[in-house]
């Protein structure tokens, strides 16, 4: 994984795991045992459904970074579709609090997304390359760009 695509997913993962702390004390003081799951679930689902869609990305558009634009609306779309499921699946369940889990998973959601947006614009990726060519032609008729 090349360097900026790193920070990026450390800045949205520590984030997100300092919330999930957060989450699952309160939830604990407020709900519990059955709290504390609720949260730790939610937080875990995050960072793995998230950190392997930043993976994902990667991969994808490592040799064609022409695509990753769909690439990314993919793969969020993709992500969001999985938490979808993991709630459908989970709607009835009596291993953990239900609120405290889709609170702390909005929570999360939110706090990674807005981190990895951060940590996107700090990278100072190029999206446009200069040619070398274009470059040379420009300077020597002495036109300006």
């Amino acid at each position: 994984m090349p360097s900026p695509d790193a920070r990026i997913l450390r800045g949205a993962a520590i984030p997100t795991a300092v919330a999930g702390v957060v989450a699952m004390a309160i939830s604990t003081a407020v709900a519990g045992a059955q709290g504390l799951v609720g949260a730790l679930f939610a937080t875990l689902l995050v960072m793995a459904f998230f950190s392997s869609g930043q993976i994902a990305l990667d991969r994808l558009t490592r040799n064609n970074p022409q695509i990753f634009m769909a690439a990314g609306l993919l793969v969020y779309t993709t992500q969001i579709l999985l938490v979808a499921i993991v709630l459908a699946v989970f709607k009835d369940t009596t291993l953990f609090d239900t609120k405290v889990f889709g609170f702390t998973l909005l929570g999360c959601v939110l706090i990674w997304t807005g981190f990895q947006v951060r940590g996107a614009m700090k990278a100072k990726i190029y999206y446009v390359q200069n040619g070398d060519d274009d470059s040379d032609d420009d300077s020597k008729s002495g036109r300006q760009p």
